[in-house]
């Protein structure tokens, strides 16, 4: 066995010492860690008048003067060994963490981007959440914390101090808060350790053992990783998945969209197979999963727009919620009754498993669909039925059918609705589907788009190094551009817990 030459031996000696060393150094002195940092401060008063836009639209309430406003988005996470709990928090005050922002003064603050639902229960002013009228401190309650969890604090400012140096203070049983940097300066000794052994790598032919592979870039992780889910969302996976594999060289990320119900069991599968931890394997979801998935954990990724549509030979551009669910009972079942052409209603929907279908049931129908009784979209199995409807098993094949069968009526994703002729989109009570009348709070079809994993994926795995590149990276412009709204966006963070 070569392998096992004395060179391959003390090469592996030390870098198993410069990892133990460095581990020291990163979590202790204790095995309890939460760690901060700023992701964002930025001015947004003056002239920025998108900036005040943005401020308005719930996330604060009524806001001061904004000439000299400014945002700061603050990341708090556990990241040590061990899980933090509220009595870990040596404050004796009702708050476990105190933010103190210099030279400037506090004027609201939001509680975004929780990694688990669960935590925002926690961010209450019961619980310790305040901040002080013309201060420059923001109280945060004592909230749990299992490893890898993290929540942000999006906080809106007044005053010149922006870059000026934000810190936040608190205690912990066993353990510290520290600020985190992405690559933190090592200590002296540990420099001294490194660079003696480069010395004896550098000295011995033991360094071709290592291979002349390029490291990926900070941020990035490689293998394989396999996403699943919902039909709606897939041409943005898709395309962030392709993104991804550029800027990460290693990674392969395989997209297999058949469905909400479909991706949510498959992940469950692979969970309860998986060894050692969560498997490299993401599910996207129209709407949260149901409570039969108790150790998949979620993440906004976005607001999903979804429409009817329906074959323009029915002549039919708007359509009440009434309308619409008396068509679904069958109690209009020919389109000369709502103003359109003289065709019979067909009803071209979805499968059980469908993520689109489900919040077209809670969000428009505020019921079940009925049953289906045409296997070709045409003609009744049953000639007593009171509505034509057929199922599909996905987005691409409703729309199809849409455009081809005359009279039907089926819904999809927003931005899938552009790809064919032979339908148009339909407009409820006279509000055109888009992400604005979404944002304003006027059309209905529409719902948080969520990522779930088994489980929480260590934070240098690839299913955590894909999720961040979706939701707060590069990915969240190709999210905006497929006609969704990012949740990690300050104007729709309200709107994404909301829906």
């Amino acid at each position: 066995m070569d392998w096992l030459s004395p060179e391959n031996v003390l090469a592996g000696l030390g870098v198993l010492v410069t990892v133990g060393v460095l581990a020291y150094e990163r979590l202790m002195p204790g095995l309890k860690r939460i760690g901060y940092r700023v992701q964002m401060d930025t001015l947004i008063g003056g002239d920025a008048q998108n900036g005040q836009a943005d401020v308005r639209l719930g996330l604060f309430g009524e806001t001061p003067e904004m000439s000299d406003a400014s945002l700061v988005l603050l990341r708090i996470e556990n990241d040590g060994l061990r899980a933090v709990g509220t009595e870990d928090y040596t404050s004796r005050e009702l708050s476990g963490l105190t933010v103190t922002f210099t030279e400037r003064t506090v004027t609201g603050v939001a509680v975004t981007e929780p990694s688990s639902p669960h935590l925002m229960s926690h961010f209450t002013p019961r619980a310790g959440l305040r901040h002080d009228p013309a201060s420059n401190v923001v109280h945060v309650p004592k909230v749990p914390l299992n490893r890898g969890e993290s929540y942000k604090l999006l906080v809106l400012l007044t005053g010149s101090g922006i870059g000026r140096p934000v810190t936040v203070s608190g205690g912990l049983r066993e353990g510290a808060v520290k600020r985190n940097r992405r690559q933190p300066r090592p200590s002296n000794r540990v420099l001294g350790l490194v660079a003696f052994l480069a010395l004896l790598l550098v000295a011995e032919p033991v360094v071709l053992t290592l291979g002349d592979r390029t490291l990926p870039p900070v941020g990035c992780a490689e293998g394989a990783l396999t996403v699943t889910g919902s039909t709606a969302f897939a041409p943005v996976l898709e395309e962030v998945g392709t993104a991804y594999e550029k800027e990460c060289a290693g990674a392969t990320v395989t997209v297999d969209a058949r469905g909400t119900g479909t991706g949510l069991w498959a992940l469950d599968e692979a969970g309860k197979k998986a060894e050692g931890g969560a498997p490299a394997h993401v599910t996207l979801s129209d709407g949260a999963k149901p409570d039969s998935f108790p150790k998949l954990r979620e993440r906004y990724v976005a607001v999903s727009v979804f429409t009817l549509v329906v074959n323009e030979r029915a002549r039919v551009k708007d359509l009440s919620l009434d309308d619409v669910r008396r068509i679904y009972r069958g109690d209009i079942v020919n389109w000369k009754e709502v103003g359109g052409a003289d065709l019979p209603v067909r009803l071209v929907s979805r499968d059980a498993d469908s993520g689109t279908r489900e919040v077209f049931q809670r969000r428009v129908l505020d019921g079940n669909e009925p049953p289906h009784t045409a296997r070709d979209c045409v003609h009744k199995d049953d000639p007593g039925a009171r509505v034509t409807r057929c199922e599909l098993n996905s987005t691409e094949r409703v729309l199809s059918t849409v455009a081809d069968v005359p009279g039907a009526l089926g819904y999809s994703e927003l931005r899938a609705a552009d790809q064919l002729k032979g339908m148009r989109r339909v407009s409820l009570d006279g509000r055109a589907p888009s992400p604005e009348s979404v944002a304003e709070k006027r059309y209905p079809y529409h719902e948080t788009e969520y990522a779930y994993t088994y489980g929480q994926p260590p934070a240098d795995s690839l299913a955590s190094s894909f999720l961040d590149f979706l939701i707060n990276g590069s990915g969240q412009n190709i999210v905006a551009t497929h006609g969704h709204l990012p949740c990690a966006a300050p104007p729709n963070m309200e709107l994404c817990r909301r829906s």
